[in-house]
């Protein structure tokens, strides 16, 4: 993942591609500080799932700053965070539909014996495990509340 980083910052050098090019070096900056993280915590480099996740949250933030700049009408902001998430996708494996993310809810809470709410951490830790970098789980923690039974 690292060298598709470095290929995809050389692609975008040569064919002047400015919003492309900083986006991928705004990955490998913050990716530069997981690394440091990693690191100190005695770990050498961040793995592919910590990288995956990265992105995920690096898409996450500027979802959150597109709905900001749609409020207050900077439609020229906005647009540029949609283009760096378009770019930063580009990086993710395809995202799971909502069936299979169904079917994954489905096939975690049985390996775990989820049988309440109580047990959503081990059906959500089994899913990060299985389908880092290829699921929603904002939307799979909502499927797995809904089809554990409170208590």
């Amino acid at each position: 993942m690292r060298q598709r980083f470095t290929e995809a910052m050389k692609e975008a050098l040569k064919a002047g591609e400015k919003r492309r090019l900083s986006t991928v070096r705004m990955i490998q900056a913050a990716l530069k500080d997981k690394d440091i993280e990693a690191r100190g915590a005695g770990r050498g480099q961040a793995s592919e799932e910590e990288i995956l996740a990265l992105l995920q949250k690096m898409i996450k933030q500027r979802q959150e700053s597109v709905a900001i700049y749609d409020q207050a009408g900077r439609r020229e902001l906005a647009d540029q965070e949609r283009e760096e998430i378009a770019v930063i996708q580009g990086f993710l494996p395809r995202q799971m539909d909502e069936a299979e993310t169904r079917a994954a809810v489905e096939a975690a809470i049985a390996a775990t014996g989820a049988a309440s709410m109580k047990d959503m951490g081990k059906v959500i830790g089994r899913l990060r495990a299985e389908y880092a970098g290829k699921m929603d789980f904002a939307k799979a923690s909502g499927l797995v509340k809904e089809l554990l039974p409170k208590g």
